[in-house]
């Protein structure tokens, strides 16, 4: 029934939305030299990968250079791209990916390889279900690049801080009913007033009315969350050296 509603609703997503769909590739285009989809290699169902689809919000230039997060702010985003990341414009051609099999229009955020197989007893619950679009906690981590861009080294924040609550959060809320995943859908199409959205406020304390950046602060104490992140964030296994492979059974 879940697959069923992905098909029937990203068809008729891609339906609507193509005339902005074409309009946005218009820009992209003509605002910047290079591609109009920006495509990466991330971690699918049962450990399989897949290149994503999205609009390209970078310059070709600086793009492939390594690093794999976005703090806000980020030099490397065209004007364009800020519109589209501010409003998650970015996001839509991954409607293909839902048509194809690829994703779910509701599940946890698929995450490249390099930073999934730093966390494979997470990543060994979460990958038995396809990754999707969007979720309730991808919901509250609209200001993520706000976050990131509070700290001087974003890679390492988000490895050690935000996504160890991700995937807390992930395995908490794993297999959403229809139900469920349709009221995710609306909140995101429709975002409610009441959601809370995690900023750099929740991850570091206030002092004189100036943010502290990590290293030196932590959200365990964020609600949502509080004690149900294992501590260490399975710290042996982060030597991106000699990276763990993923073993699904």
């Amino acid at each position: 029934m879940k697959r069923f509603i992905d098909i029937l609703l990203s068809g008729i997503g891609l339906t609507v939305l193509l005339p902005i769909l074409g309009l946005v590739a218009v820009g992209i285009k003509l605002s910047s030299t290079g591609p109009v989809f920006f495509r990466q290699e991330r971690m699918g169902r049962h450990g399989g990968t897949f290149k994503i689809f999205k609009f390209r919000t970078m310059n070709v230039q600086n793009n492939d250079n390594g690093i794999q997060v976005t703090a806000g702010g980020d030099s490397r985003i065209t004007p364009l791209g800020k519109i589209l990341r501010k409003y998650k414009l970015d996001e839509l051609p991954q409607l293909l990916n839902v048509l194809k099999g690829d994703m779910a229009l509701v599940g946890p955020r698929p995450e490249v390889p390099e930073f999934a197989s730093l966390f494979p007893s997470h990543y060994r619950k979460i990958l038995r279900v396809r990754p999707g679009i969007t979720h309730p906690i991808t919901l509250r981590f609209r200001r993520e690049e706000e976050i990131l861009a509070s700290s001087t080294t974003p890679r390492e924040f988000y490895i050690h801080k935000i996504l160890p609550e991700k995937l807390a959060a992930y395995e908490t809320n794993l297999e959403q009913n229809c139900f469920q995943d349709l009221f995710t859908i609306l909140q995101t199409v429709f975002p409610l007033g009441n959601l809370e959205l995690y900023g750099p406020e929740h991850f570091s304390p206030m002092v004189g009315g100036n943010i502290i950046p990590f290293p030196t602060t932590s959200v365990q104490n964020i609600p949502a969350f509080s004690g149900s992140v294992e501590d260490g964030v399975e710290a042996a296994e982060l030597n991106a050296n000699s990276p763990s492979q993923i073993i699904l059974p």
